[in-house]
């Protein structure tokens, strides 16, 4: 199979290396020439131009930081919707809003093209695992034909519903990824002041009511989850940056159908506010630090 990437930062360079792990070809493209170049170190070639990468492929995927990116490069006069072959398949990993989401595929449309929203969950390890949970917005005929080359680079790939259906699955799983963040710091911050000690509460907790996939998996206490970024100064596997702009657009989802988010209205304020900072490059579980330092 021969796939076009674009986008190969710390997401995309470890999910175009698994495609070409499972023998695809892969072209890629990205504005960054350091992460560009990376590419050809696993097995990739290095496009001189967006355009270069789509022509000849049978697949284009994008993995891009915001919904302006994605509609600039899909949108523009030598965009992916302008440039790719006829059968193409077009599969947008990124996480954006669903309006844009849904009218970039409706451009897809108009000429004739399949489009897939199918942003990811996992994060960096998921990615370099090759164990990404993958949401998809769109055909579920077309999404069968593109399952092997997500299957490459994640473990489950759950068909959503219609477009946009993908980011909307997307936006609701971290809107409640910040909150679980927010109330486990919370809980630890508070545990630790009342002389509890982190390893004991973890110990109970885990085992209780109040365990979930992110105390189990990120807990913001070194020494005791082995996956956890505090084990390692916080060094980013999912950042706040990534995180605040996320649950900004859980709030645009939520807006424009008139759904009540009063926890998803408060985390997206938090982690905007330890974004602004200066705190944007850390992991998203750093926000214990927030937490840590409110007066009551």
């Amino acid at each position: 199979m021969m796939i076009g990437f674009i986008g190969t930062g710390n997401m995309g360079h470890p999910m175009l290396r698994n495609l070409i792990k499972a023998g695809n070809k892969v072209i890629a493209f990205d504005r960054s020439q350091s992460a560009l170049q990376s590419v050809v170190t696993v097995g990739g070639a290095m496009a001189s131009s967006q355009k270069e990468a789509v022509m000849d492929a049978e697949i284009v995927i994008t993995m891009l930081p915001a919904g302006e990116d994605v509609r600039a490069v899909y949108g523009s006069h030598d965009g992916v919707i302008a440039t790719a072959s006829n059968d193409t398949i077009l599969i947008d990993c990124s996480t954006i809003d669903v309006e844009n989401a849904r009218a970039v595929a409706k451009e897809a449309a108009a000429r004739g093209l399949d489009m897939l929203d199918a942003p990811v969950s996992g994060g960096v390890a998921g990615a370099e695992a090759g164990t990404l949970t993958f949401m998809v917005g769109g055909s579920a005929e077309v999404l069968n034909r593109a399952r092997s080359v997500l299957e490459a680079m994640g473990k489950n790939i759950v068909h959503a519903g219609a477009s946009g259906s993908g980011q909307a699955a997307k936006l609701c799983n971290n809107m409640m990824l910040g909150i679980s963040m927010i109330s486990i710091s919370e809980a630890f911050t508070m545990g630790q002041k009342l002389g509890l000690n982190p390893q004991t509460l973890f110990d109970i907790v885990s085992t209780a009511s109040g365990s979930c996939w992110a105390l189990q998996n990120h807990l913001p206490i070194p020494g005791i989850v082995e996956t956890a970024a505090s084990n390692r100064g916080f060094r980013a596997g999912f950042a706040v940056a990534m995180m605040a702009k996320d649950l900004r657009l859980a709030q645009l989802a939520a807006e424009s159908v008139d759904a009540s988010t009063p926890l998803g209205s408060t985390a997206a304020a938090l982690y905007t506010s330890f974004e602004d900072s200066g705190n944007q490059d850390l992991d998203y579980s750093a926000v214990i630090k927030l937490i840590a330092e409110q007066p009551r």
